[in-house]
């Protein structure tokens, strides 16, 4: 459960994960204005190398990186001062290469290591330090694109709105691979896996509000499908595919995260090669998608796209021009329009607290 203190500073800090080894601070803490989400940097640390990204407990008092490298690692950090995270012990071993993603679920934390294109489940003990991995959850399969698809790489790891099953997104098997969690161990265990379009190469995912949709981004052709969820089951069922960049562009554009609004009327994609953030309507029922625009991202290569809190802010990280970009959202199209910017090398995560 949120405590007051959490929900009463709900959205004032945004946090930042960036490449150190291309020239970033690691772990950066910016205050967000209360009406125009401007953001003002107030620390940084490096206490982790590649933190490149983020997510928060439940409660919101702890908050967890990935540390992407060969070796892969994750990391805790108390925010009892949500000025300044404090690292509750040293990064732990993930027993996978080049985690990208990672997730608070049930009692475990995971992440997805797009290197060995598997899921590591690690245990949160008491006061939110994380335990050795429990268990190793490998990935097997392969793609028609050469150079990118030759084995296995999960690349997102997502909770269903149940809470009963764990989605993960390997962009090497064009498949998205669902777990269920096992009653007694607390632990996911195989399910099912949907397969998609050979060649698409999905990334990530993100549920509709009902719950009975979601929306797989998929990388190497710029396309998100629709997907019908049957929670009941674990059943994953695509739909149908529409692109996320304007007729005629040419080349790869590399899209890397979907945000879907609360009321589920809109979907954002941040897309690298393009610098845009596209903006997409759906229909009521969330079958259907149409292009309405893209727009500059406000720098070079968004690696990641997120929606504040309050739902009228849009903030992208620009991994390449080192910047985090924040953008106002028109609630009647869903257009955003530019707000500002703070520079931060190496930019490729942000979240809210």
């Amino acid at each position: 459960m949120v405590g007051s203190a959490q929900r009463g500073r709900r959205g004032r800090y945004a946090y930042v994960g960036s490449f150190t080894e291309a020239g970033g601070q690691g772990l950066s803490v910016a205050e967000v204005h209360p009406d125009t989400g401007g953001l003002v940097r107030l620390y940084s640390t490096d206490a982790v190398v590649n933190p490149s990204f983020l997510t928060l407990s439940p409660g919101g008092d702890v908050l967890y990186a990935v540390s992407e490298t060969d070796e892969g690692a994750a990391a805790a950090f108390s925010l009892a001062d949500p000025a300044r995270p404090e690292p509750l012990g040293a990064p732990v071993p993930v027993r996978g290469d080049g985690p990208t993603h990672l997730v608070f679920a049930g009692t475990h934390l995971f992440t997805a290591n797009y290197g060995s294109g598997s899921v590591s489940a690690l245990p949160v003990r008491t006061g939110g330090g994380l335990g050795a991995p429990s268990a190793v959850l490998a990935h097997r399969g392969a793609g028609p694109v050469a150079g990118r698809q030759e084995g296995p790489h999960a690349h997102a790891v997502v909770p269903d709105p149940s809470g009963r099953w764990l989605l993960a997104v390997d962009l090497g098997t064009d498949s998205v691979w669902t777990y269920a969690f096992d009653p007694v161990t607390a632990l996911p265990r195989p399910h099912h896996e949907t397969p998609l379009r050979p060649g698409t190469g999905p990334r990530h995912l993100t549920f509709h509000p009902d719950g009975e949709r979601a929306y797989v981004l998929n990388e190497l052709d710029s396309t998100v499908t629709v997907c019908r969820w049957n929670a009941s089951e674990g059943d994953l069922e695509p739909l149908g595919e529409t692109r996320v960049v304007p007729p005629g562009v040419a080349g790869p554009t590399y899209p890397s995260e979907p945000v879907i609004s609360p009321d589920g009327r809109f979907l954002w994609v941040a897309n690298r090669g393009h610098d845009s953030i596209a903006t997409l309507a759906l229909d009521a029922c969330g079958d259907s998608l149409e292009l309405r625009a893209a727009v500059g991202c406000g720098g070079h290569w968004p690696r990641d796209l997120t929606l504040h809190p309050s739902g009228r802010q849009l903030y992208a990280a620009n991994e390449r021009s080192g910047d985090v970009t924040w953008f106002t959202v028109d609630p009647v199209t869903g257009m955003p329009r530019p707000g500002g910017s703070l520079p931060l090398p190496a930019a490729s995560c942000v979240i809210f607290s």
